[in-house]
């Protein structure tokens, strides 16, 4: 007879898959070279996972689960006296510490893989949840929901992609001056 599943063991286990594929990323994901690298067998895994797909979809909720806690975590958004700049500027600093890098990178590769239609139709929420948080800040600012939308749309996009840009130039100068031009420009669609 097969022992139960653990939750708090699975969430254990997911947390050092997503770990360990902040480093060697997902594209390429093995089950076997997965196991070898955090110590277990192949078994450990399929014990939670029934298999590599499963697997993935279990990350891609996982890191959901991390990418709304950290939303929900962020000081300010619904703070009027904060501008949206400032919330951008928190997000863009927390998202590069050395210890979200590997994180980070791994989000990007997959937007990437959903992009491409890679990830067999399985888009992770919180890529479409963030222009909702973000709408939502902005509606709390004045903005009206439709207008809120469009420019959390807009300033999601070119967040991520002065994100993506960093990641791949490595021009922090450039980039971070980017930044502080779209953190005035989202400032300025909610002064009075």
């Amino acid at each position: 007879m097969a022992r139960p599943r653990d939750p708090r063991r699975r969430t254990e286990i997911l947390d050092a898959v997503i770990e360990q594929l902040a480093e060697t990323g997902i594209a390429g994901l093995s089950l076997r070279p997965l196991a070898q690298a955090l110590g277990h067998s192949t078994r450990v895994l399929t014990h939670h996972f029934a298999d590599k797909d499963d697997l993935i979809t279990a990350v891609l909720e996982r890191l959901d689960e991390i990418q709304h806690g950290q939303l929900r975590a962020t000081e300010g958004w619904d703070d009027t006296s904060c501008g949206i700049g400032a919330l951008v500027r928190d997000s863009w600093r927390r998202h590069l510490e050395p210890e979200n890098l590997g994180a980070t990178r791994l989000v990007h590769e997959i937007e990437g893989l959903a992009a491409a239609g890679r990830l067999g139709g399985r888009v992770p929420k919180f890529l479409a949840d963030r222009a909702d948080f973000v709408a939502g800040a902005l509606q709390v600012r004045g903005l009206a929901p439709d207008a809120a939308r469009v420019h959390a749309t807009f300033l999601n996009s070119a967040y991520a992609g002065l994100q993506a840009d960093l990641l791949v130039t490595g021009d922090r100068a450039r980039t971070e001056a980017a930044l502080t031009e779209l953190c005035e420009l989202a400032d300025s669609w909610t002064r009075h």
